[in-house]
Order: structure tokens, then C-alpha cells, then sequence
């Protein structure tokens, strides 16, 4: 610019010289060259002027972007249950609150999807990921190349497996969920009745969460089992372990491998209505069913509902969608654990900022990955029933009553 206007000048001096030559007097020159001189200065003046403000936009910009638009990408499993969309909702209002830019992308049930999610994520240079893994072995890939790219990574309610690539874990309870799940159905069994029918269900196979879930269930349940109280009605594996207090990762697996709904509503009403085709009408009647989550609770409790033998069941879930609230107001699903996700999803953005801002996250616990132990920090959970929905989910803002029909 500096060239250009040094051209400009020279130009002038040119054109003021050809003036003076075709007959304009010496002060008329003079007095000419002291404007063109005076305008010069203006310019200059002017355009340094305008490069200052620039330079400064452009430092204010750069702090900004530093201070207030670092991106967080978060990537959740699917987006056809409503505990994810919640999720989803959760993040972009918080995060968007804190004022960081974010992105949420779902990876639909698939660790391929998932660890492309994560690359597109890389590529848009965040500094933070929060990851609820698909598959908690597979995603380990994923991580590890965000962690090489200098990402810090947050586990989301599932815990991501055989890597030292996962920095912290920001976790429900969930073995408290399991354990309340089992204990709600010792408390709101049949007085004095024996030889109950349990039928045991739980999530995916490769969800960590799955297997802490089934932990806590089967640690609150097993001395009602080995008492007689409870008998095991669709599992051989389960009950030929129903003496085992404990049991061990493979023990859990071979009982998983038969119960498992894979998270899917199908999957979980398919293996229902199998269950209850196989067993003849002493292992129905008074019924209790240990569902794993509220989708596939509903699923289960539809066909548990319709069949002729079964009197009445006591059924599971957990994640407070708004059908299974319905469901245990109208008396279909007996109870559900309320996990908040607004508190969840605040705890990880607490993390997310306490690691833009240099500083270490709170943590109250770790938990072991099958390589490291992960700093995590646990969310408390809460049973909702039809005497409570009020209470716990309206009153707190967590939903509206104009959502339900039939609140007391």
C-alpha cells in the first residue's frame, strides 16, 4: 500500500510539473504541490490509521477465539432412542451457554461411524472430546488417535476399554442402577411367596456398562435367588451360577451371552416372547423381569402383558424416556431409574473447561479400563415411581406435566 501511494505522490509531482510547463505561475504551483502534499499525508495518515484497527480486530478476534469459541466435539451412539436426543439437547445448551462452539454426531450402532465421527471432529481442530462409545473395545482406536493429535478425551457414561488413551470418565452410577433395579424387585415381590419366576435380561455385549449394570443386579438379587425366594426362568447359565455371591468377568459373559437385548427394542421383544413360549405356566403367574433400560423394558413388558398366564410382573428400566414415565403411570413398566442428564452432561463440560483453562478436573473416583485407572467422576441416580414421578421429574423441571396423562 505504502508502494502505491509513493506512486501516487510521484505521479503528482509528474502532473504538477506539466502544469507549471503549460503556463501556470510558481505560487500556483507551490500552493498545488502543498495540497497534494497535505492529501498525501491525509491518505497516509488514514491508511495507517486503518491497518492499526485492523491489526487490532485481529487480535481481539484471536483472544476471542482462544478465550471463548474452542470447539468441543462429542460423538453419542445413536439418535433412535430418546436418552441420546436428551443427551444431544443437554450439550448444545450448556456448551453453547459456557460459550464454546460444539458439534454432536451420532454414530447409529456403528464403530466404523464412530471413528470416522471422530475424524471429522479432529479435523475441525477441537481440543476436547466427550465420547459415549458404541462398542467400548472398538472405540480404543478412535481415541488413541485423537489422544495423538494432542485431544484430551472424556469417556461419556460408558466406559471405553484397553487403552491408556481415555483421560477421564464422567459416569452415572452404575452399579448403584443395577443394584436399584434388583432391590426394587426384592422390596415389591409377593409377601411370602417362593420360587417367584425372574426373568433376566441386560444390554449389549460390548457395553462395559451393560456388564456394571448386571453386576450391581445380580449382587442385590443373588441371596433372594439362593434362598428360594426367586427362581432363574430363562437363563441355564445364570442358573448354575446362583450359588456365586460374585462373579467374575467370563462368569458374567457366559450369563450375558443368553440375556442379552443388544440395546434393541426388537432384539429384547423377540427374546421375550421366546422365553415365554418355552416355559410351561409354573414359571409364570406372578412374575418379576429384570429389564436392562427403558426401551427395551417397554418392548418386554407389551409381551409380558399380553400373554394369559402371567397374572402380573414386576419390570425394570432405567433413562426416564417419557414413554416409559407413561408406561409406569398407566401401570405398564413398574418402575425406572432416573439418571439426570442435565447433571451428567454438566459434569463433562465442567471437565471440558477445567482442561481449556490449564486446570485439573474434579474427580471422586476411578475406575480400571482393562489397562489404566481412569479418573471419573459419578453422577448420583434416584428409582422414579408412579408415587413419585411428580416429585423427581416435574417439580425439578426435568419435564412438563403437559408431557403425561394421569399424573396424581
Amino acid at each position: 500500500m505504502k508502494k502505491r501511494i509513493l506512486s501516487l505522490l510521484l505521479a503528482g509531482a509528474m502532473m504538477a510539473s506539466l502544469f507549471v510547463g503549460c503556463g501556470k505561475t510558481a505560487d500556483t504551483a507551490a500552493t498545488d504541490d502543498k495540497a497534494a502534499t497535505e492529501e498525501t499525508t491525509d491518505k497516509t495518515d488514514a491508511a495507517a490509521t486503518d491497518d492499526t484497527a485492523k491489526a487490532d480486530d485481529a487480535a481481539k478476534a484471536d483472544t476471542e477465539s482462544k478465550d471463548g469459541a474452542v470447539q468441543v466435539g462429542v460423538v453419542l451412539p445413536t439418535k433412535d432412542e430418546p436418552r441420546w436426543l436428551q443427551d444431544q439437547a443437554q450439550f448444545e445448551k450448556i456448551l453453547g451457554d459456557a460459550g464454546f462452539t460444539n458439534q454432536v454426531l451420532f454414530s447409529q450402532g456403528s464403530s466404523a461411524t464412530e471413528k470416522t465421527n471422530i475424524e471429522t471432529l479432529l479435523n475441525q481442530g477441537i481440543k476436547v472430546l466427550i465420547i459415549c462409545a458404541q462398542d467400548g473395545a472398538a472405540a480404543s482406536a478412535g481415541v488413541e488417535e485423537a489422544k495423538a493429535a494432542g485431544v484430551t478425551v472424556i469417556a461419556y457414561d460408558r466406559l471405553i476399554t484397553g487403552t491408556d488413551a481415555v483421560d477421564y470418565y464422567v459416569t452415572f452410577d452404575s452399579k448403584a442402577v443395577g443394584a436399584a433395579q434388583g432391590q426394587y424387585l426384592i422390596d415389591n415381590a409377593p409377601s411370602g411367596k417362593s420360587n417367584i419366576p425372574l426373568y433376566l435380561y441386560a444390554g449389549a455385549a460390548t457395553d462395559n456398562n451393560a456388564f456394571i449394570f448386571f453386576e450391581g443386579a445380580w449382587e442385590a438379587l443373588q441371596p433372594k435367588i439362593a434362598d428360594g425366594t426367586f427362581v432363574i426362568a430363562n437363563s441355564s447359565e445364570a442358573e448354575a451360577l446362583k450359588d456365586k455371591a460374585t462373579l467374575d468377568r467370563d462368569q458374567e459373559s457366559k450369563i450375558i451371552g443368553q440375556i442379552t437385548t443388544d440395546w434393541d427394542f426388537n432384539v429384547a421383544k423377540s427374546k421375550a416372547e421366546s422365553h415365554l413360549t418355552a416355559v410351561g405356566a409354573e414359571m409364570k403367574g406372578d412374575v418379576a423381569v429384570l429389564a436392562p433400560n427403558d426401551g427395551t423394558s417397554r418392548s418386554i413388558a407389551d409381551v409380558f402383558a399380553t400373554d394369559k398366564d402371567v397374572t402380573s410382573y414386576l419390570i425394570t428400566g432405567q433413562d426416564t424416556e417419557k414413554a416409559s414415565v407413561q408406561y409406569v403411570i398407566d401401570g405398564k413398566q413398574s418402575m425406572t431409574v432416573f439418571k439426570d442428564t442435565r447433571t451428567l452432561a454438566a459434569d463433562s463440560v465442567d471437565m471440558a473447561v477445567s482442561i481449556l483453562k490449564g486446570e485439573t478436573p474434579k474427580t471422586d473416583t476411578t475406575y480400571n479400563n482393562e489397562k489404566v485407572d481412569v479418573p471419573a467422576k459419578q453422577t448420583a441416580i434416584q428409582v422414579v415411581t408412579k408415587d413419585n414421578v411428580q416429585s423427581v421429574l416435574i417439580d425439578s423441571g426435568y419435564y412438563e406435566a403437559a408431557d403425561f396423562t394421569g399424573l396424581k
